[in-house]
């Protein structure tokens, strides 16, 4: 999708009119948060918190890789 959004006058701020099928593509409604991620080139919307995402992949490594242990400490 390339489509032109407008920067809208919000009190002290600005803001953006998001279509609502990048909301659906986001799976995220109105009144839901999302996160803005700066990149060099521009920025990326993301649903989830990036930092999250990478602490949640460097957990699951871990627990991939110390499973027997992991099982022996559940009993």
């Amino acid at each position: 999708m390339n489509k032109p959004l407008k920067i809208t006058k919000i009190g002290n701020s600005a803001g953006i009119i998001l279509p609502k099928e990048v909301l659906a593509h986001l799976g995220r409604e109105v009144g839901d948060e999302i996160n803005l991620v700066l990149k060099p080139g521009g920025i990326e919307l993301v649903s989830g918190d990036p930092d999250f995402e990478e602490q949640m992949a460097a957990a699951r490594k871990v627990m991939a890789e110390r499973k027997r242990a992991l099982r022996e400490l559940a009993k």
